[in-house]
């Protein structure tokens, strides 16, 4: 059949930028905490804790808008028909409450899970979305620590089966408050690379007693999400960009920390004309940076010209206050990683300095001589925090997740042991291909004599489990 023509990569709608407040940003109707205003749906369920279930409709556009760019999803709802790969699972997720996860949430519901949500970031949360999810009976939390309430229920043994989490929180937080009820899960899936170092951790020290699923370092997830998300969302980086009113034509620097995720920021902003320097740790990532034309050079030789700071690592402590002492006035600073202990925030509340919020998700940082440093996001991640991810891109990483879900819930005793394990390469081709319609794109099938010749099988997978 004849496709239709390929969607925008993300919604266009004003929503995404009026409507999709984060928690943490003023609104004149009702400033008061989501915790405590008493709210109901039409149904009269009151399972939720949101800014405002008003906005339900809202967001019930928006996520169909994103369903139109998420082709894996909806391909995964048809095929199952009443198969329910997911009959009697129980998923808690702990990740960015957007339209494209909304949409992972009631893939997850139309394949059988039961689900219950929490936000693993106060800035990224479309509250729109939020609401429309609670109206459609989704218990979402805006929170992680609402969760306590109900885990302190009688029956809350009964219902942790699998976790879908975005940087270990909800991981780490069960480990700790209930270790017999960790011990019972029935798997972990786990997106980012702040919650994969923390598993590998736990595994290190023999403590890890459930299988869990490393879906940022499948290859879906490196060569898709990772690099497009920031390459193709330039209006996040527009958004930096006019924040400070520059040009990023101008003779100004760039301060990237390479990653996956920085190879994209560095893609984007030299499409727009900016001059790039990389910092980097991996002689390996610092020689590409070098064939691609980017002077390597640490951040403490740079700093003072620099007219941008984006940290992509994964890590703590990259950009520190002695950076920040060093930053020439209007410099700005922002985070594309998971957490925002990239950024030394701790050391910037301090009496001497003065905090202006500027416009929501901007601050100015006041030095006693009056230099200014604007932090976006609070530190937090950028491109959800301050704008929209292409749904497109996201659409891979969530068909990887729930596939993830799907083999850990029906696998075998004794497939899966203790351990943390990549997902299988044929389910990576197998997603790649849910998406190549959209392209009107045709693979070529290998003959007999070929497949032989390479010695694989002609219908994949192409790659061994070592490709990255």
């Amino acid at each position: 059949t004849k496709t239709g023509p390929r969607p925008l990569s993300h919604s266009v709608s004003q929503l995404s930028a009026d409507c999709f407040s984060s928690v943490g940003s003023v609104s004149s109707e009702d400033e008061s905490p989501p915790q405590q205003k008493p709210q109901k749906t039409s149904k009269g369920l009151t399972d939720f804790c949101i800014k405002s279930i008003k906005q339900a409709a809202f967001g019930r556009k928006e996520i169909d808008i994103a369903q139109q760019g998420m082709p894996a999803l909806m391909i995964l709802r048809k095929r199952a028909g009443g198969e329910k790969p997911l009959a009697g699972a129980k998923v808690v997720g702990c990740t960015h409450i957007t339209a494209q996860t909304a949409v992972l949430i009631e893939t997850l519901a139309a394949l059988g899970a039961q689900c219950r949500w929490a936000a693993c970031n106060i800035f990224s949360t479309q509250n729109a979305v939020a609401a429309a999810l609670a109206e459609g009976d989704f218990p979402v939390l805006l929170f992680l620590w609402p969760l306590l309430i109900f885990l302190q229920a009688d029956n809350f043994e009964s219902f942790f089966f699998q976790i879908l989490d975005d940087g270990g929180d909800l991981t780490q937080w069960i480990y700790k408050k209930y270790p017999s009820l960790f011990k019972k899960l029935k798997g972990i899936v786990e997106e980012s690379v702040t919650g994969i170092y923390r598993l590998y951790q736990l595994s290190k020290a023999g403590k890890l007693c459930v299988p869990a699923m490393n879906v940022n370092d499948s290859v879906t997830k490196q060569k898709f999400d990772n690099i497009y998300c920031c390459q193709w969302d330039k209006n996040v980086l527009d958004f930096s960009i006019k924040t400070r009113n520059l040009s990023a034509a101008q003779p100004t620097s760039f301060v990237r920390v390479s990653s996956q995720v920085g190879k994209g920021c560095c893609a984007a902003l030299k499409g727009l004309g900016a001059v790039i320097y990389v910092t980097e740790v991996d002689p390996i990532c610092a020689l590409q940076a070098c064939m691609d034309g980017i002077r390597v050079i640490t951040l403490s030789e740079v700093i003072r010209h620099a007219d941008m700071v984006i940290t992509c690592t994964g890590n703590k402590d990259v950009v520190t206050r002695e950076h920040f002492d060093r930053m020439r006035s209007g410099c700005i600073v922002c985070n594309m990683g998971h957490s925002n202990t990239e950024i030394d925030l701790a050391s910037l509340r301090t009496t001497e300095l003065k905090w202006h919020r500027v416009r929501p998700q901007v601050d100015h940082i006041i030095w006693p001589d009056g230099k200014r440093v604007v932090l976006l996001a609070e530190g937090r991640l950028l491109n959800l925090s301050c704008s929209t991810v292409p749904s497109f891109v996201l659409s891979v990483t969530a068909a990887t997740q729930a596939l993830a879900l799907i083999e850990l819930y029906n696998a075998p005793a004794g497939r899966y042991k203790q351990d943390v394990y990549l997902l299988p390469k044929k389910m990576d081709e197998y997603v790649a291909s849910l998406h190549l319609p959209m392209f009107d794109a045709h693979v070529t099938e290998l003959t007999d004599e070929q497949a032989q010749y390479l010695g694989i099988s002609k219908h994949g997978p192409f790659k061994p489990n070592y490709y990255r």
